[in-house]
């Protein structure tokens, strides 16, 4: 078992409660010819769910460590490939080739980054289950007029339903985290949006939510907007704004 200081250093923390491993496998319910792609396995708590003859399962993790203990001790009746690498710097082309489930017990300290990472690759996801900070599953699945109506919540509403199936307590963990946890689903949906949109969009939100004090039109007023035509209150705070409504500011939105 790694030091408490390497532990801490990638953000690990283990799950080690069978009840929650159970209820996660339950929720995630892998079948055979499933294509899995794990982030972070650690100790193979996640992946010993996903051990289904004819499951396929690539394991990403930082830790070279973690990498030898897996392939030691999964080696069937799932097909498995572990890798060492940094998930948000390795390579997702093989994404591409199959329609793949993501899952993972993510690092608190990326766990955002991570999730963003995956709107690029929406079309070839099938679902992701993911176990996050609670506050970030909160933003992840906001809903306007709320406070966790934020950038986070609105980037994924383009490309994911989004649901918090249910809680975890830090007692669930060998290392208890300071902080609650939650178990959350992503399941990808049809976009609307071309890569020119995307980022003019994204660009929008970004520039909406410098301060949430202010109004959208104080937020935006180094750019050119005819809120007239729009037919958007432009005193709207940003988190009352639709996702419909920044839609249409960032089609009419010129660089």
């Amino acid at each position: 078992m790694h030091s408490r200081d390497i532990r801490r250093k990638f953000g690990q923390n283990y799950l080690s409660d069978p009840a929650i491993i159970f209820e996660m496998g339950q929720a995630i319910s892998p079948k055979k010819q499933d294509y899995f792609f794990e982030i972070g396995p650690g100790m193979g708590a996640l992946t010993n769910v996903l051990n289904i003859d004819g499951v396929n399962v690539k394991a990403l993790d930082i830790d070279p460590n973690n990498i030898d203990y897996l392939r030691k001790k999964f080696q069937q009746p799932a097909n498995f490939d572990f890798i060492q690498g940094d998930i948000l710097s390795e390579p997702l082309g093989f994404l591409s080739d199959q329609k793949f489930r993501i899952v993972g017990n993510l690092p608190y300290n990326i766990s955002t980054q991570i999730i963003l990472r995956f709107i690029d690759w929406h079309e070839s996801i099938n679902d992701m289950h993911f176990l996050v900070q609670k506050e970030v599953a909160d933003k992840i699945s906001g809903n306007i007029g709320s406070k966790n109506w934020g950038k986070l919540s609105i980037k994924l509403s383009c490309f994911f339903e989004t649901q918090i199936l249910f809680d975890v307590p830090p007692e669930a963990f060998d290392i208890k985290p300071k902080v609650n946890s939650s178990f959350i689903r992503l399941s990808p949906k049809e976009s609307f949006l071309d890569s020119s949109l995307k980022q003019s969009l994204f660009k929008i939100i970004d520039m909406s939510f410098v301060s949430r004090r202010k109004n959208i039109k104080n937020n935006l007023k180094k750019i050119f907007i005819d809120w007239d035509s729009l037919g958007i209150n432009p005193n709207l705070r940003p988190e009352e704004v639709s996702l419909e409504e920044y839609l249409e500011i960032s089609k009419n939105y010129k660089e």
